[in-house]
């Protein structure tokens, strides 16, 4: 049987999820923005999603936006606040770092490159931290915006959104964080992060592809990048996807309900596998933080090795990884990650990603131990 340990790039839909979301394709399917039967059907049935997602992350009902992807939630964030500030004559500075998910590094790249915008990018150490006394000296009196990502998706390091947000909120700064790679793991009281904008995407957390969540802080500015009807505050246009917005608010309640036993659980199987890794290959090395991780993330880098090779020989034996973000897998360039962390390119080459999630078992860690070294051997052997 194959080993799935690619998590971190999309997750299987729990059954529990399918089976709230089959009404609303053939029994309750009609407009939530109507006002027949039906139509009221589907929107009491959006208006429970938003408060169950509301009380998860400890906000109200009208500061969530359900949205099509995370992808999606980071744009209508990033290029929302930052032309509403401009428009206001706020200033055209944003402050980011080099490890975002290209949802956001591109995002605000164009902003930049085309419409005129500036940005600050601060460093990162080798674990792929961000100091946040290197965002507040960032600073500008023309920042508009700072968007640091919650956890990181490749190497899982999981940064100190809640002491960045809190020079944020002091100088009066929107502060927007992905959390694409944390929804399911950490916890997202957004009162306690301090962040005004947070994003969510479903097929992280054993939700459908296809939907994903915002929230937007009341009073933050922003003007909507998409234009059309009235839905979702005038924040998002379009029809809502009722089944797959039901879906999503189960699949977060469910992983925020179960995140501390599960995240024991995983914890111990990837700590179980780095020890393994490192144990009996040479010249592996782990990448992000020793402890300060997500708790299915188990990323390295190995000397003289390429990492479409490796993944080449996984998928072979039966075991699914990815050499980093699926978004960029491929790509004969190392991953802009680890080398904004410093690694040096050739060994940056050799990335592996190992994500767990509900369905592994020590069995899949045992398996991948019995068959990695000899994997990377084999590579390291036949050369470039």
């Amino acid at each position: 049987m194959d080993i799935y340990l690619d998590h971190a790039a999309s997750t299987p839909v729990d059954p529990r999820v399918i089976e709230v979301m089959m009404p609303y394709f053939n029994q309750i399917y009609g407009n939530a923005s109507g006002l027949h039967r039906q139509a009221r059907a589907s929107a009491r049935a959006l208006d429970q999603a938003r408060q169950t997602v509301a009380d998860i992350l400890n906000c109200t009902p009208g500061e969530i936006v359900f949205t099509a992807c995370g992808t999606e939630s980071d744009n209508i964030a990033i290029r929302g606040v930052a032309w509403a500030q401009k428009l206001a004559g706020k200033g055209n500075h944003i402050i980011t770092t080099p490890i975002e998910h290209h949802a956001v590094g591109h995002t605000i790249d164009q902003l930049c490159d085309r419409f005129g915008f500036e940005q600050t990018v601060v460093p990162v150490d080798r674990y792929g931290l961000v100091d946040p006394a290197d965002v507040a000296a960032a600073i500008r009196p023309d920042t508009i915006l700072i968007s640091v990502m919650y956890a990181n998706n490749e190497v899982g390091t999981v940064l100190p959104i809640a002491e960045i947000g809190a020079l944020a909120r002091e100088r009066g700064i929107p502060f927007h964080t992905d959390a694409v790679q944390a929804a399911g793991y950490e916890p997202l009281d957004v009162q306690a992060l301090q962040v005004d904008l947070l994003a969510v995407s479903g097929h992280k957390i054993y939700a459908p592809k296809g939907v994903g969540i915002l929230y937007v802080r009341r009073g933050t500015p922003l003007l909507p990048p998409l234009t059309g009807g009235s839905h979702e505050n005038n924040r998002r246009p379009g029809t809502e996807n009722v089944p797959y917005i039901v879906g999503i608010a189960r699949a977060l309640e469910l992983v925020q309900a179960e995140r501390e036993e599960e995240n024991r659980r995983l914890a111990a199987l990837r700590d179980r596998l780095i020890r393994g890794v490192l144990e009996t290959i040479p010249d592996s090395q782990l990448t992000g933080h020793p402890t300060r991780r997500l708790p299915n993330n188990a990323s390295f880098v190995f000397a003289h090795c390429e990492a479409d090779a490796i993944l080449m020989h996984l998928d072979i034996a039966g075991i699914q990884a990815a050499s980093g973000s699926a978004c960029t897998t491929g790509m004969p360039e190392p991953s802009h990650v680890l080398t904004a962390m410093g690694l040096p390119h050739e060994l940056a080459l050799g990335a592996l990603r190992l994500s767990l999630g509900r369905q592994n078992t020590e069995a899949d860690i045992d398996r991948v131990l019995e068959i990695l070294p000899d994997i990377i051997q084999k590579v390291r052997a036949a050369g470039p």
